[in-house]
């Protein structure tokens, strides 16, 4: 019995990955926008739509895109009389695929980490957009306002702006 537990433990550390135990194949990356409720669209290294919604929210994105190879997203965040952005989510290597080589893991190092995509790291864990208003054309006969709160305001911005006093 005692012989049976050592070898299943033994087993299993050299047939897991170190990346795989500690993080796995997947991450979770939250969306927040200014304004809230742009829509999101993410599509992977190949083009494919993965995800689609409304910010705020969280998904959870695959980290690899087969062997030995790495996945990267591009977010489009877009609203309504705001211009859209784009934002590129990369991959880097997990610091946990390294311990591998401390535990023995070649098995782990070659196949499941690679496999599974775990030896890699999504980058930016948390994505915030902020989306500019899009100028409205007015004719030269209106007059226009625009609200907005001081800190959507741009730096260059705040040249123009004026203090408007309530009594």
């Amino acid at each position: 019995m005692k012989k049976s537990v050592i070898s299943l433990a033994v087993g299993v550390l050299f047939l897991s990955g170190c990346a795989s135990v500690i993080d796995g194949g997947t991450q979770t990356i939250a969306f927040k926008s200014v304004p809230d409720t742009a829509a999101i669209s993410i599509a992977n290294r190949a083009g494919e739509k993965v995800h689609a919604g409304t910010t705020p929210m969280t998904v959870t994105l695959k980290r690899g895109a087969g062997y030995f190879k790495a996945e990267s997203y591009t977010v489009s965040v877009s609203k309504e009389g705001y211009a859209s952005k784009d934002i590129t989510v990369t991959s880097s290597i997990n610091g946990w695929y390294f311990g591998n080589i401390l535990l023995g893991g070649l098995i782990g190092m070659l196949i499941v980490d690679p496999i599974t995509g775990a030896m890699y790291n999504l980058s930016p864990d948390s994505i915030s957009a902020t989306l500019d208003a899009m100028s409205v054309k007015t004719s030269s006969n209106e007059r226009s306002l625009t609200v907005v709160l001081a800190e959507q305001l741009p730096a260059d911005a705040w040249k123009n702006a004026r203090l408007i006093q309530t009594n």
